[in-house]
């Protein structure tokens, strides 16, 4: 399961984002006393597609595509010297496979900026940074392990000099993320679990008060920088967000209507982690349950099997496939699907497309 680590500044609203996308409500408090145990919640991927076909077929079970979600200590300066709840939060950090970062853009007198003033240009540079100096710390550290080696193997050759390019990389204060590597070298990499390596969604927490980004100095500024490099940024209003979750269902359409909110902001980062690592979501129905599955994109339809139970992938015969798009063009029908010959049986080697709805005809 896809775990995304909440990381930020103190006081940058990371509890308030986690209890937006958990719909948590105010149930989730914020870190104090030097807690740094994260809280955690397992969040279903918002699917209309999902919706729709269990609107359909009225299972007894309806299983979306999940994620998990993972609120992590606040951050401060010199957390890569073990400076304040510095070690704790980076080993917790070193276990998401995403890493959202929230940055604080609401100006509120009651709740002082840790650095005294809103500066997110400022803030995005200091997490970042610290990312950097852990990893160079790895880095160098290792480096100094295999150099003391007084025959080193030639995979330990090869590892140093990958890791002489990272730490390269590191000292000019840039992320490993990014960095030109092959498939064998970004695997012999994993084991290190670097934190600039992980794919890395900024969150920009703004209050109802601001109109939007423009209305805050630095911030889209920021925004330009986050997309030069590739990454997405994310705007919420995370305590409005939160006073909605206090609301029922058709109330809270209301006012997102009048504030002119079209997409909740927990649906747009939820859509975002889970697209961040690549992922992509097939579906199986029927009367018992409708669950979707969550598989790589690139993957093929034998990975498909055998994400829903291995023996399906080792009885593997056909695959019946039939895209979202085609079915629900065709009235969400399989007969009006196999008349127009969209109703497919694919072999193993099948690449699964986002939104393909898969039965797996298999014999062990």
């Amino acid at each position: 399961m896809l775990c995304c680590g909440i990381v930020g500044l103190p006081l940058s609203g990371k509890s308030t984002v986690f209890n937006v996308v958990t719909k948590a409500g105010a149930e989730v408090k914020p870190y104090a006393g030097g807690r740094t145990d994260p809280n955690r919640a397992i969040v279903g991927v918002p699917d209309a597609r999902f919706d729709k076909l269990v609107a359909i077929d009225k299972p007894k079970k309806a299983t979306p595509a999940r994620v998990e979600f993972v609120d992590l200590a606040g951050l401060s300066r010199g957390a890569c010297r073990g400076e304040g709840l510095g070690n704790a939060f980076l080993s917790f950090t070193a276990d998401a496979e995403v890493l959202i970062h929230v940055i604080r853009c609401f100006e509120n007198p009651a709740v002082p900026h840790p650095e005294g003033s809103v500066d997110p240009v400022r803030d995005w540079e200091i997490l970042d940074m610290e990312l950097i100096f852990r990893d160079l710390s790895v880095v160098q550290n290792r480096l100094e392990r295999l150099s003391a080696k007084k025959k080193p193997s030639p995979e330990d050759e090869t590892e140093g000099s990958l890791l002489a390019r990272c730490c390269d990389r590191l000292l000019d204060e840039r992320p490993i993320r990014g960095m030109e590597m092959t498939d064998a070298e970004r695997r012999a990499l994993r084991g290190f679990t670097f934190l600039t390596q992980k794919p890395q969604i900024i969150v920009l927490n703004l209050d109802e008060r601001q109109g939007g980004i423009e209305e805050v100095k630095g911030a889209v500024a920021l925004k330009n920088k986050i997309e030069s490099t590739g990454m997405v940024s994310v705007e919420i209003y995370g305590r409005l967000e939160m006073d909605l979750l206090e609301l029922d269902d058709e109330e809270a359409a209301e006012f997102a209507q009048e504030l002119k909110i079209d997409r909740p902001g927990r649906e747009r980062l939820i859509s975002s982690a889970y697209s961040a690592l690549g992922l992509i979501s097939f579906y199986t129905t029927g009367s018992d349950e409708v669950k979707a599955w969550t598989l790589k994109d690139g993957r093929d339809a034998l990975a498909a099997a055998g994400a829903i139970h291995s023996d399906l992938a080792r009885g593997f015969i056909r695959a019946q496939v039939v895209g979202y798009g085609d079915f629900e063009k065709h009235g969400f029908s399989y007969a009006n699907c196999r008349e127009e010959g969209l109703l497919k049986l694919e072999g193993k080697d099948y690449r699964v497309r986002d939104g393909d709805i898969i039965e797996i005809r298999f014999n062990v």
